[in-house]
Parts: structure tokens; C-alpha cells; sequence
């Protein structure tokens, strides 16, 4: 392993653990006890989910409760802006136009935190009847305080996210996700043994999630691993000029081309009017709430919808057939049967778009058939499809981009021996 490859792992495994370090920080004013109390009575419905994707932050009400999702819904709302807006998606494509739009994300995101924060912080002054309340402190100084505290806790999330990025090794705000979902796996399994050896769970139950998640597991890598390679060609002229350089002769279409990024937005965005509801006592709200209840039938629906639009919407975005067209017309190459140009363009888009139709239906799949199977086996969100899609989407990228770091190491010392 070369010093590049150890520093960039290094950076990375600092970086996520400084992060589980912050989800042990508490937001000051607040009584922990009532606040575990109320997730053990809710672990299993919306806050349950929510406090999984904060790595159990929201459980112990840390400063880093909100998680990275504001980040997360601040960067879609921009992306989906710059599809709409083509002034904005310029602005992206420029190197100094990328660094405006990437300060807008930021400053969104302090909106989204603040708003939320503030959401949070009246919702915890209506925790318990006083002595017993969650909050410990005067009413006004503690939503101050709390909102700047969730909002500094946010804003190092992503700053961690973008230096695991730039200077790490994977992407910064998948990682992050994926430590706080795996720093919760082993209280998962302690809590099914100890389900196990109460005699509240039947062993041949957790044979049947092994099997599932395995299998889940196995359907994952065998998708993610799957592509569409379509052959190119160059020209005589091309070839002899590049005759000591590697040309790619295909062009790689993953069948998923929008990675882990439907099912987490798709979670998010049914998390917030579950969150919103739980607090009020009108039986149309709580019967809304009880039908959105994870693993309930309308949840799942309206997941499996979500993730494929937001399945097809994030793969229009990843994958641009003009730019593709452009730079193989450029290179000299071409698409056998097919000319350059527009028609390579309108080609792409017909192969992209058929392959993201199995990929949005596997996506959605995995999200919502896993979690119905373990869930009515009654365990933790932790085996579910979304958590374990996540797990192993993010550990199959960072795989790849270590391989290619190793792969890029191994072309720089042959040319430095001259081979």
C-alpha cells in the first residue's frame, strides 16, 4: 500500500471519528433520562428511524442530533434548482461557478438547520410535565441555545464531509451516514439476543433475518456490480497516435446510476411529517401517523414511489449523455452504428434510461421488501432493506475508489522506473 493511499485512509478514519466523538456531546439544558425514556417508547416507529440515520445522536440528543440530512436536502434542492434554472446548472459546470453554487448549498443548509433546530427545541420544552420536562433551563435561553449548538454540530458534518471528500479516500457524506448506521449494528444485535434468551424471540426468527439480510445482501452486490458496456471505436489516426497509451473501448452504464442517494432522500422526506404529527393529540393527525408508520402499508408505498422518482431524477443529473457525446466526438471515437453527435447523444440517454428503469425498481425493491419481511418479524430497523442498502452501497464504492487509488499508485511507479 503506497504513503498516498495510508494518508487519504488515515484522514478518513480520523475524520469519522471525530464525528462519533460529536454524537456523544449533548446539547446543554436537557434531562438525557426523559429523552431515552422517549425514544425506548418510540424506537420502533419515525424517530426510531430518524435516530438511526443520526448514528443514535438523537437518542442522546447531541449536538449533532439533525445528522447530515440538512446537507443532504439542501444539496438536492440545488441539484433539482439546476436542472430547472439553466443560468444555475451553467454556474455548476464552471470552476469558479462551482464554488458560488457549492456556498449557496452551505448557506442553505444553516436555513434548513435553524428551522429544524428551532422545530426540535419547542418540541423538547413539550417533553414531559415539569420536573420530569426534558428541558432543565429557562424556556428562550434554551431554543438559543440549542439551535446554536445543533447548528455548529451540522455545519462539522459537513465540513467533515467535504474534507473526506477532497482529501480522504470515498464520499464524505455516504461515509458519515454509514459509520452512524454500522455505530449502531452491535446494540441492534445485543438487543435480539437479549430478545433470544428472554424467550421473546424465537431462535428459528433470527435464522429467517439472516436469511433475508443475507440474501439482501447478496442481490445488492450482484446489481451494484452489474453495468451495460457499450463498445466504441477510433479511427486509424487515433489509434496510432495514442498507440502507447491505454483507450477505453467501452463505455461502462451502471444499472444503478444513482447510487445511495433515493432511499436516503426518500426516508428523509417521509420522516418529516411523521416527526410533526407524533406531537399532536387530533385523531385525524395521529391517524395519519399511525398509517405512516414505518413498516405500515402506506409508508411503504409511498417509499417505493419516492425512491424511484428520486431514483430517476438524481440518474438524469449523474449522467449526461451530452457531455459523453461531445467528448467522444472530440477523442475521434464513435459508437459502432451509431453517429457522432446528436444521435450518440439520443442513444445514451435510450440506454440510460431503460437501464434506470430496473435500477429504480431494484432500488425500490430492496428499500421497502427486506424492511416488510424483518419487520413483521419484529426487528430492528438496523436489518431492515434501506439500513443494509446503505451498509454495503457505500462500503462497494469505497472499495472501488480504493482499488483505483492503488490502481493509479501502480501506473505512477512504473513510470518512475521508466517500464
Amino acid at each position: 500500500m503506497d504513503n498516498t493511499l495510508t494518508r487519504k485512509i488515515l484522514i478518513t478514519l480520523g475524520f469519522l471519528f471525530a464525528y462519533r466523538v460529536l454524537a456523544y456531546i449533548p446539547v446543554p439544558g436537557v434531562d438525557l433520562d426523559v429523552i431515552k425514556q422517549f425514544f425506548d417508547q418510540n424506537s420502533n416507529n419515525a424517530l426510531g428511524l430518524a435516530n438511526m440515520f443520526s448514528g443514535n445522536a438523537l437518542r442522546r440528543l447531541s449536538i449533532i442530533s439533525l445528522g447530515i440530512m440538512p446537507y443532504i436536502t439542501a444539496s438536492i434542492v440545488m441539484e433539482l434548482l439546476a436542472a430547472t434554472f439553466p443560468a444555475l446548472g451553467q454556474m455548476k459546470k464552471e470552476r469558479d461557478g462551482m464554488q458560488k453554487y457549492m456556498q449557496i448549498i452551505r448557506y442553505f443548509t444553516i436555513f434548513v438547520t435553524v428551522v429544524q433546530a428551532i422545530g426540535m427545541s419547542v418540541g423538547l420544552m413539550h417533553m414531559g410535565n415539569g420536573a420530569n420536562g426534558a428541558v432543565t433551563i429557562e424556556p428562550i435561553s434554551f431554543v438559543i441555545i440549542a439551535v446554536f449548538s445543533m447548528l455548529t454540530g451540522t455545519m462539522l458534518l459537513m465540513w467533515f464531509g467535504e474534507q473526506i471528500t477532497q482529501r480522504g479516500i470515498g464520499n464524505g457524506i455516504s461515509l458519515i451516514i454509514f459509520a452512524g448506521i454500522v455505530s449502531g449494528i452491535p446494540r441492534a444485535i445485543g438487543a435480539t439476543v437479549s430478545q433470544v434468551n428472554s424467550g421473546a424471540m424465537d431462535p428459528m426468527v433470527v435464522v429467517g433475518i439472516v436469511l433475508i439480510m443475507i440474501v439482501t445482501i447478496l442481490t445488492i452486490i450482484y446489481i451494484e456490480l452489474g453495468e451495460r458496456r457499450i463498445p466504441i471505436s477510433y479511427s486509424r489516426k487515433v489509434i496510432m497516435q495514442n498507440q502507447n497509451r491505454r483507450i477505453m473501448n467501452y463505455i461502462p452504464i451502471r444499472i444503478n446510476l444513482s447510487g445511495v442517494i433515493p432511499p436516503i432522500f426518500a426516508s428523509a422526506i417521509l420522516m418529516f411529517p411523521l416527526t410533526v404529527l407524533k406531537a399532536s393529540t387530533n385523531p385525524i393527525a395521529l391517524a395519519i401517523t399511525d398509517a405512516l408508520t414505518p413498516g405500515g402499508l402506506l409508508y411503504n408505498v409511498l417509499l417505493f414511489a419516492l425512491v424511484i422518482f428520486f431514483a430517476f431524477f438524481y440518474a438524469s443529473i449523474q449522467f449526461n449523455a451530452k457531455d459523453i457525446a461531445d467528448n467522444l466526438k472530440r477523442q475521434g471515437g464513435f459508437i459502432p452504428g451509431v453517429r457522432p453527435g446528436e444521435q450518440t447523444k439520443e442513444f445514451l440517454n435510450d440506454v440510460a434510461s431503460k437501464l434506470t428503469v430496473w435500477g429504480s425498481i431494484y432500488l425500490a425493491i430492496v428499500s421497502t421488501l427486506p424492511f416488510i419481511l424483518i419487520n413483521g418479524l419484529g426487528a430492528s430497523f438496523y436489518f431492515g432493506g434501506t439500513a443494509v442498502l446503505i451498509v454495503v452501497q457505500v462500503a462497494l464504492d469505497t472499495m472501488r475508489k480504493i482499488e483505483a487509488q492503488r490502481t493509479m499508485g501502480n501506473y505512477q511507479t512504473l513510470g518512475n522506473l521508466g517500464l
